[in-house]
């Protein structure tokens, strides 16, 4: 049987060109090439593309979602792809074998919806953040986990036509939570494959209002969004307090604060619930939906 088809998706603001070049690069040296690469400059003119490498400059910056979206409508349509890669502008896939065994794992398991790989630095180390667990002490420990990270995974496409896209609502954060449930509900496993590395440079959140506000609104729009009644107030009540416990700023806080009465205030998309069981799914797999 022959390898399933990969589709890759890179957003970029435009401002990373020899980053970007960097990636594409290591794309193109994969043992099993990409049926298709797009690259999408989000609200940015893109600089000089390698021939076979597909560009789309957006005039506005839809955010990583309506970006993603973008990119993924573009490789949908196209047809001929299996597998939908994302990966951030500034990563490097440090092995040639990466859309392999990404082949292989899908092929050994129908049911895989989502695989995220392990983001790494030159030196091989890790964030905690970067761990898709609530024990993240070993970052080389894969299996099934509940959500994935947005700078280096791939995505079904026959999950994603039962799924759907990224929600374009959120802009950014949480985006890939979104999914993940949406993912899990619908029956689709999630597995963190460390051995699948990308290089990443090694990064600390931004901590700006903006960033704060999203990521308060958007917590709240997934309650609204995909949680039964009886676990919206557990859920944002658990994030309220740990955002009040770790928070040393007044400025994040109100930034927080106000995106938090947002969610609440504003519509987010149609509500549908996940099944007690998919809860039960997620509490065995150590995290359950309120934490």
């Amino acid at each position: 049987m022959g390898h399933l088809r990969v589709g890759v998706a890179v957003l970029t603001m435009g401002n990373r060109p020899d980053e970007l070049r960097e990636l594409l690069r290591s794309v193109a040296e994969q043992s099993v090439p990409a049926a298709r690469i797009v690259v999408v400059g989000n609200g940015a003119p893109l600089p000089p593309l390698p021939d076979g490498v597909t560009g789309i400059e957006l005039d506005d910056n839809l955010g990583v979602s309506g970006g993603r979206n973008v990119a993924l409508r573009e490789l949908q349509e196209a047809g001929d792809v299996d597998l939908v890669v994302d990966l951030d502008d500034d990563g490097l896939l440090v092995s040639t074998d990466v859309f392999e065994r990404l082949s292989e794992m899908y092929r050994e398991d129908p049911g895989l919806g989502i695989v995220s790989f392990r983001i790494a630095d030159e030196r091989g180390r890790t964030q905690r953040r970067h761990v898709p667990r609530l024990r993240a002490g070993d970052p080389e420990r894969g299996g099934l986990v509940t959500t994935f990270l947005g700078g280096g995974h791939a995505l079904s496409v026959p999950m994603l036509k039962q799924t759907g896209g990224w929600p374009d609502e959120f802009f950014y954060a949480h985006e890939e939570t979104d999914l993940a449930w949406r993912a899990l509900d619908a029956g689709w496993r999630i597995r963190y494959a460390p051995e699948l590395v990308l290089q990443h440079p090694w990064t600390a959140p931004t901590r700006h209002a903006v960033y704060h506000r999203m990521v308060a609104r958007n917590r709240v729009w997934l309650a609204k969004r995909h949680l039964p009644a009886l676990l919206v107030p557990a859920y944002l009540g658990v994030w309220a307090g740990l955002t009040v416990a770790r928070s040393r700023s007044l400025t994040g806080m109100r930034a927080w604060a106000g995106g938090f009465v947002e969610g609440v205030r504003t519509p987010c998309g149609e509500r549908r619930p996940m099944r007690w069981r998919t809860v039960w799914w997620m509490t065995r797999l150590g995290r359950p939906p309120v934490i």
